[in-house]
């Protein structure tokens, strides 16, 4: 079964099964207050941490350095803003892991150790020089 299938059917099932556990022992209105609390603070938290992480590339930018690792803090803290608006305390969980600086480097370290044993990069160059000739038959046409 494909992956993105399997988590869109189980994520919501996940966050019903919290949603009624959680609200069993605190309350509806207090675990639905928690819901938009958490949503608020995480995209406000979001913001703060994305601004942080463009300044960190306009100054890598200016020592002429590629900012690749804000690029992808970047995108990371866009799903996490993603996952803090969604309803739910997993959804919620995981988009603050994201957010916060130290485990997001936790986290992609774990990702690229994976990526770099599963891709081989090819170090295969041939230089040459070339010469655009026209031939004789070419001037007929």
């Amino acid at each position: 079964m494909n992956t993105v299938l399997l988590l869109i059917i189980l994520i919501p099932i996940l966050e019903i099964y919290l949603f009624i556990k959680i609200g069993s022992q605190i309350g509806a209105f207090t675990t639905i207050s928690l819901v938009f609390f958490t949503a608020i603070i995480g995209v406000y938290y979001a913001r703060y941490e994305g601004l942080n992480t463009l300044k960190s590339g306009v100054t890598q930018i200016y020592k002429n350095q590629m900012p690749l690792f804000e690029l992808v803090s970047g995108a990371a803290l866009a799903v996490a803003a993603f996952l803090l608006i969604l309803p739910g305390f997993a959804t919620d969980s995981l988009g603050f892991l994201i957010i916060f600086p130290l485990t997001r480097k936790i986290i992609f370290q774990l990702l690229s150790k994976k990526t770099k044993s599963e891709v081989r990069i090819k170090d295969d160059l041939i230089e040459g020089e070339f010469e655009d000739r026209d031939s004789e038959d070419d001037k007929k046409l």
